[in-house]
């Protein structure tokens, strides 16, 4: 991929780091700001290795219910028992001083209590998308962490993922002339017994895991918020699965300039996450756009053919996203996704869900 520090400098000056590029040129303290990690499922452990990569990161806690789980991970990566936590004694994490962040590795519904508990702890936090399960909720972690001084970012890895910057870059550098229109979709086929088709944990269905992707790529690639949404849900598999979330998800959306986009998602049947732009000048596309590794930039852009696989692996994704919050937190410096970003995009899923006729 040839997006380089120099390549994220030019996307700074175009305005797009306002939103998107993360400030790479700073990051050389030698200080390293440390993590308790929340939640010790399968994304924590992309998480941690991320940090274990990084030049301005470090674990130094762990919080879990599974004290012995959490205590094998401890001697991986150099953690002294006394930093373990349950999450009854969260709070104390107040007084470890090794402490300067969180990262909410939580079902999604436990996002919001851990952001506020962490934030009086006097902790900067990283949450993982979806934000919370509601606005409310975003609105209550964004006033917490306001209020005790500390950074709120959320864990947008493609705000920080070279391939997708650079799809960005050629966006706004007008390669593709005028864009008319987006489409995006992810998904996957869910197994049986996944917390995720719990409602009370989840908050829904795969727009609030997967579907969340498509959704926030349209917003970064057109630079737009959108006015207009129609949306459909249906469940296809009655096996017991989804008795309590939609299985799939479908939305257009008009931008204020015209472009149109249209997304879907699901959780009944493998779907590559993908998002492809149409332009007066050609297309572009990113397939694989949003898993962690085999990325690729394909595309024709005045009648030049592009293509552009990224051989980063994982979990550079997430050392990439901890060391823009680190530096963040190091140097007081707000996130490019902020709690307020977070928040825009569970506005939007309120009203896709709305608009298909299911409550939320």
């Amino acid at each position: 991929m040839n997006l380089n520090r120099r390549d994220f400098a030019k996307l700074g000056a175009l305005g797009l780091a306002s939103r998107l590029a993360p400030k790479l040129n700073a990051q050389t303290s030698e200080k390293k700001t440390g993590y308790a990690v929340i939640g010790l499922g399968r994304i924590a452990g992309h998480f941690m290795a991320g940090v274990r990569n990084s030049i301005n990161s470090q674990i130094t806690a762990l919080v879990s219910g599974h004290r012995d789980k959490a205590e094998r991970i401890a001697t991986e990566y150099g953690i002294s028992t006394n930093s373990i936590y349950s999450y009854e004694d969260f709070d104390r994490i107040a007084e470890n001083k090794a402490v300067d962040a969180v990262y909410v590795a939580l079902p999604n519904s436990m996002h919001c209590e851990y952001t506020i508990r962490a934030a009086k702890a006097g902790k900067h936090v990283l949450c993982e998308k979806p934000m919370a399960t509601n606005v409310a909720d975003c609105e209550s972690m964004i006033a917490a962490c306001k209020a005790a001084n500390v950074k709120l970012m959320i864990a947008y890895r493609c705000h920080y993922e070279p391939t997708n910057l650079k799809a960005v870059k050629l966006i706004r550098d007008g390669a593709l002339g005028q864009v008319q229109a987006v489409e995006s979709s992810f998904g996957f086929n869910i197994r049986p017994g996944e917390w995720r088709l719990s409602k009370k944990l989840a908050g829904g269905g795969p727009l609030f895991d997967v579907g969340i992707y498509s959704l926030n790529a349209c917003r970064y690639l057109t630079g737009e918020e959108p006015e207009d949404i129609t949306a459909y849900a249906s469940v296809l598999d009655h096996d017991g699965r989804f008795n309590e979330v939609e299985e799939n998800v479908s939305w257009t959306m008009r931008f204020p300039s015209g472009i149109v986009a249209s997304c879907c998602t699901t959780y009944g049947a493998p779907m590559e996450g993908f998002f492809r732009v149409h332009g007066s000048k050609g297309w572009l596309e990113v397939s694989p756009a949003f898993i962690y590794e085999g990325l690729r930039l394909r595309g024709e852009l005045s009648g030049t053919a592009l293509d552009e696989p990224n051989a980063a692996r994982d979990p550079s994704h997430f050392q990439a996203e901890a060391e823009h919050f680190s530096h963040c937190v190091q140097n007081g410096i707000e996130p490019q996704s902020p709690g307020e970003e977070g928040m825009r995009d569970m506005q939007y899923i309120t009203r896709i869900y709305r608009s298909a006729g299911i409550a939320i």
